[in-house]
C-alpha cells in the first residue's frame, strides 16, 4: 500500500517525524509559522506551506497527494492553548475563540478532502468543548469510526509527565490506539533521556552543540536554585529568598515553580517556557541552571540530530523563539505511536475489498 499524508498546524514536524519513523510518508505540512520551515523540511525532507487553514481552497490538499495514493491521511494538531487550563480563566477572549475554531477548518478540510484516515492530537481539556463534539459530528456524518483517548504519555515513551488526546479516524473500519508500551516501574526517565549530556552553566552554549545552550540567571535565581533540592519546593529556601506571594496562603499552591527535576522520574510537562526556572519544576537536578534547549528537545523525544536552526543562512533564532518550537511539538514518540496504530490497522484489514 502507498500510505501518504498532510500534516496540518505541522510547526517544526514533531508529528511529521515521528508518523514517518513509523513508515508513512508526509507529503508536506501546513503552519503559519514561517521560522518553522527550516527544521521541518531540513529534518523531515516534506514540504512546508507557509499558510493559515482557513485560507486552505477546497481542492487543494487533495491535489497534494500523489495519483498512486492508496491510503490518504490527514493529521494534525490545531493550536492547543484554547483549550488548555490556564487559558479557560479567559473563555470569551477574543484571541481564544478565534483560535478554536482552527478545529473548526480542520473538520472542513476533512469533509473536502475525504482522507481515508484522520489522526488528531491535542490538550485533554479539548473533549469538554463543544468544538470537539462537533469535530466528532463531522467525522461520523462522514462515515469515519472513531477512537480517541486520553494518554498518559510515559506510557508511550514520552520522559514528562504529561496527558494528551490522541483521536484517530477510519473509513476502512474500527480503529484502535496502541496499548501501552510501558508500565510505572519501567516508564522512560530524566537521567535516561539526557544524562549523558556534557556539564553546562547558566548562560552557557555547548561549543560542539549550539542546542545545548541554558538561559542565564539573576544572581537572585541562582541563590534560589542553588538552595533548591530534586523534588523539593520553595519551603527549602531560606525566607530572604522567597516572593512576596509564596508568603501568603494563596502561595502555597505554587510547589513546583523553581523547583529541581528528578533523575530517576520522568520529567515535567515541557512547555514554551521550559528553558526558565520561574515558570515550572524546570531547574537541572544537579547543576545550578534551567534546561538547555537540547534537553527540552531530548524531553520531547526529538532525535539528538534534530535542527531547529540554520545559522548558515542566518536563521539562528533566539532562545526564546527554538523554545516555542519546541514546547509547541508534538512528541515524535506520540507521532510514531499514531503512526504504528495506522499501519496496524492496515494490515487488520483485506485491503481487496476496499473498492
Amino acid at each position: 500500500m502507498n500510505i501518504q499524508a498532510i500534516d496540518l498546524f505541522c510547526g517544526v514536524g514533531g508529528l511529521t517525524c515521528g508518523i514517518q519513523r513509523a513508515g508513512i510518508n508526509v507529503v508536506a505540512g501546513y503552519d503559519i509559522d514561517e521560522k518553522s520551515q527550516f527544521a521541518y523540511e531540513y529534518n523531515n525532507k516534506a514540504k512546508f506551506i507557509l499558510k493559515d487553514v482557513r485560507a486552505i481552497g477546497e481542492y487543494e490538499i487533495t491535489q497534494l497527494y500523489p495519483k498512486d495514493t492508496d491510503v490518504k491521511v490527514l493529521m494534525g494538531c490545531a493550536p492547543c492553548q484554547p483549550f488548555s487550563a490556564y487559558s479557560h480563566r479567559y473563555k470569551n477572549s477574543e484571541n481564544r475563540l478565534n483560535k478554536m475554531d482552527l478545529l473548526d477548518y480542520f473538520g472542513r478540510q476533512i469533509e473536502f478532502v475525504q482522507p481515508d484516515i484522520v489522526s488528531m492530537e491535542n490538550v485533554p481539556q479539548m473533549t469538554k468543548e463543544p468544538v470537539f463534539e462537533k469535530f466528532l459530528e463531522i467525522l461520523k456524518k462522514n462515515h469515519y469510526e472513531v477512537d480517541y483517548k486520553i494518554v498518559y504519555a510515559p506510557d508511550y515513551g514520552v520522559p514528562q509527565n504529561r496527558k494528551r488526546l490522541l483521536l484517530l479516524a477510519s473509513k476502512l473500519g474500527k480503529i484502535k490506539l496502541e496499548k501501552a508500551k510501558y508500565d510505572k516501574d519501567h516508564y522512560p526517565t530524566l537521567r535516561q533521556a539526557i544524562g549523558k549530556l556534557p556539564e553546562l552553566s547558566a548562560g552557557e552554549t555547548n561549543l560542539k552543540d549550539p542546542l545545548h545552550r541554558s538561559r542565564k540567571l539573576s544572581p537572585l535565581n541562582m541563590k534560589r536554585i542553588k538552595q533548591s533540592k530534586p523534588g523539593g519546593t520553595w519551603k527549602d529556601w531560606d525566607e530572604e529568598l522567597l516572593l512576596e506571594a509564596y508568603k501568603k496562603d494563596t502561595g502555597k499552591s505554587y510547589s513546583s515553580v523553581y523547583g529541581r527535576l528528578e533523575w530517576d522520574k520522568p520529567s515535567s510537562t515541557i512547555t514554551t517556557q521550559f528553558p526558565g526556572i520561574g515558570n515550572g519544576r524546570f531547574g537541572h537536578p544537579e547543576q545550578n541552571r534551567a534546561l538547555s534547549l537540547r534537553e527540552g528537545a531530548l524531553l520531547q523525544t526529538f532525535p539528538m540530530d534534530y535542527q531547529f536552526s540554520n545559522p548558515e543562512l542566518g536563521s539562528n533564532y533566539s532562545l526564546n523563539q527554538v523554545a516555542l518550537q519546541i514546547g509547541n511539538a508534538v512528541p515524535p514518540k506520540l507521532g510514531e505511536v499514531i503512526g504504528e496504530s495506522i499501519q496496524n490497522h492496515l494490515k487488520g484489514l483485506n485491503y481487496d475489498q476496499r473498492a
